[in-house]
Parts: structure tokens; sequence; C-alpha cells
């Protein structure tokens, strides 16, 4: 699979035709406070933090764009009137809408606050400060397959210092998530990528602040409506000073 960026220049979407589309929606979670970065990104939300002269969201938007969406949801919060100034309404062929907290929904919140600007049945959810190199197709295909309410994709990482393990029983289901540890101790991480049944987002309570990592999937993992799919991929996150200088040479 070609590196992202390659292709991100959007002038060059057309010169050979998307995949067929898994599915036609996206929802992107940008809504974050990006409290530990901003020491070194302070006037913009982390997703339109500069990356090689392009925002970091560009990416994930280019990612979708090769793996057949039509439409992109993206869901601000801080600073959010910034973001469609700097995307617009089109990336490429993409059609982008926009989702407006106006106060801190979490990432489960932000979600079930843009459930109304969806439509399809299953759709597709990321986090917009991090980046997985990874077939989406693959994803949907496995979601389908295993008939979940929200399929997760898990990825084995050497050092998970800064995340938690994600502990995956028989037939792919999520059976528990682990605090990080305070040692380089290897483990499946969250990659940040999603598939949702639509309907699933009315399970999140509506209004208030509520997170996907504290609140609702485990809650999922209590009714075993959870399941993960392992992915292997180059990834990234530019949620520190550090992992951000990073992300100017990872693509």
């Amino acid at each position: 699979m070609p590196m992202c960026g390659a292709s991100i220049d959007q002038s060059r979407h057309g010169t050979k035709p998307p995949m067929k589309p898994i599915s036609s929606e996206a929802l992107i979670l940008a809504g974050g406070l990006g409290t530990r970065l901003r020491t070194a990104v302070s006037d913009r939300p982390k997703p339109i933090a500069t990356i090689r002269d392009q925002p970091f969201i560009a990416f994930l938007l280019d990612q979708l764009v090769r793996n057949g969406f039509r439409r992109a949801v993206i869901c601000v919060g801080h600073m959010g009137e910034l973001v469609p100034k700097a995307l617009g309404q089109n990336f490429g062929p993409l059609e982008l809408a926009y989702s407006f907290e106006h106060t801190p929904l979490g990432t489960g919140g932000a979600l079930r606050n843009a459930y109304g600007l969806t439509s399809e049945s299953d759709v597709l959810a990321m986090n917009g400060d991090s980046f997985c190199d990874f077939d989406l197709g693959a994803l949907a295909e496995a979601h389908r397959r295993l008939g979940a309410q929200v399929t997760m994709t898990v990825l084995q990482q050497s050092d998970r210092r800064r995340a938690g393990t994600v502990v995956v029983g028989q037939g792919g289901r999520v059976v528990e998530f682990q605090s990080r540890p305070s040692a380089d101790t290897p483990g499946l991480i969250n990659a940040g990528v999603y598939m949702f049944r639509r309907e699933a987002f009315l399970a999140v309570p509506e209004g208030r602040k509520v997170s996907l990592e504290e609140e609702v999937f485990p809650a999922m993992v209590q009714t075993g409506t959870l399941f993960a799919v392992p992915v292997e991929g180059r990834f990234i996150d530019i949620g520190t000073p550090e992992s951000y200088a990073a992300a100017q040479t990872f693509f």
C-alpha cells in the first residue's frame, strides 16, 4: 500500500479511480483540547497542526479517498471554527461536513452529537490526531463478518507506556482493558479506528461529556458486544511535542 504522503496533493486524487466504497461515511474526532501539545502547537486544534506543509488531518482524508469514501463528518470542539476555514467543504472528491460541540463532549459524546449527520447503516470513526496506514476495507469486512455493534482496530506495539492494553479473547471479542504500564512492555493498543453500527451511537448518553475509552467501551466489554481486529501498519499520533516532531519525517 503506498504511503499517503505520496498522494496528499488534492489535485492528484483524480489520477486513478478509488477503491469500491466500503461505506460512504466516516466520522473524524477532532475536538480535543490538545493540552499536552500546546507547547508546540497553541494556535490551532491538533488535527490541523502542520505536517510537511499540510494539516495533519489531510493525511486521514487522503486515506478515506483512497478507500472509496464519499463523505466525512468532522467533529470539532476546541477552536473548532478554524477547521472548516482550513479545509473547506470538499477534499478532492470527498464531501466534508462539520459537527460542532459548544461544550466539551469527549470522544463518545462527540460521536453521539454527530449522529444526525450520518445515514449509513455502518459508519467508520477515527481519531483525528493519529494515523495508522492499513486497508480500511479489511476492517469493514471483519466488522460485517463478526456482526458486531462496534469493531475496533488494535495494533501490536513493543512499547505501550503511552497507551493501555486491549486484551482480545476468542473470536475477536474484547475481554479487558489494562492500564498503561510504567515500564517498557509490549502489547496490543487501540489504533484509533473503528466501525460502528449506526444505532450504536444511540446507546451513548446525549448532551454530556462521554469517553469511548473510559465509559462506552468498558460497558460493551461487560455485555460482550465489542470486538477487535488486529491490523498491521505504520502508526503515529501527534499528542505530544515529541511525537509531533516525529510526524514531520513519518510521512
